[in-house]
């Protein structure tokens, strides 16, 4: 690494982050209930936003050389079941792909749900448990990295109340995002890698905006999202358990 990760340095990211997110939406001039229901509307209110959001976090990546430590562990977790939950996280996304009326959605309207998976996977793992998180493990236990990382990623949710979202919706996904948060956080330490947080992010949110705008029938993948969020809370402590994943200070130039 080139720089030392300090805790400051995650909640400035976080918070640039954030900010990013919000000014760029705001200019787009979609109100957050809109987004997802047209291709126009997610083009400018989500994808552009996340957009920039990805520059800003590969150009951070880059400049600190967080890019090993964000992405992977150097240990993967000794306990490997948890990953139960995860998988049933996926199987719910499936079951929201298969209730999804894909009739109303022509090509530009699919290429905006791949557009946003990709990114919201990539640009919201990689500052919440990526970035973040590798910031936080230079000076915290680990229980406290998983706690903090998955409350600011839920808290990050309530900024949707300032583009346009009821501010109750908004309290209950910031409460939602933050079990949900520590189910890509278990699927990190236990595959060792931030990638398939990514992928499973993405397909989450692609499956809940396809189905929200045109369902089949009852939503049920929505309903295993709850018991995710708990069966997240109730296993984590194995995953954090026998942890040492705290990063080591960047070396100092050698001089001759």
């Amino acid at each position: 690494m080139r720089v030392t990760p300090r805790v400051w340095m995650g909640l400035a990211i976080w918070a640039a982050y954030v900010v990013i997110i919000v000014v760029v939406t705001l200019l787009s001039g979609v109100p957050f209930p809109d987004i997802g229901t047209s291709a126009d509307s997610t083009w400018r209110g989500a994808v552009m936003d996340l957009a920039v959001g990805a520059a800003f976090l590969i150009i951070v990546a880059s400049i600190l050389g967080w890019w090993r430590p964000a992405l992977f562990e150097r240990h993967r977790s000794h306990h490997k079941w948890p990953i139960f939950v995860p998988i049933i996280m996926a199987l719910a996304a499936v079951l929201n792909l298969v209730n999804t009326d894909w009739s109303q959605f022509d090509t530009s309207f699919l290429l905006s749900l791949i557009a946003l998976g990709v990114l919201v996977g990539f640009s919201e793992e990689m500052m919440a448990r990526g970035l973040v998180l590798t910031a936080f493990r230079a000076r915290l236990g680990e229980g406290w990295v998983w706690f903090l990382t998955s409350a600011l990623f839920g808290l990050m949710h309530l900024v949707n109340a300032v583009l346009g979202a009821p501010l109750g919706s908004s309290i209950a996904q910031a409460a939602l995002a933050f079990a949900s948060g520590t189910a890509f956080y278990i699927l990190r330490r236990v595959t060792g890698s931030l990638i398939w947080a990514m992928v499973l992010h993405g397909l989450w949110d692609v499956s809940v905006f396809a189905v929200g705008h045109a369902p089949l029938g009852a939503p049920l993948g929505a309903f295993l999202g709850p018991v995710v969020g708990v069966l997240s809370l109730a296993t984590v402590y194995w995953v954090i358990k026998g942890t040492d994943e705290k990063v080591t200070p960047a070396r100092e130039p050698v001089h001759a």
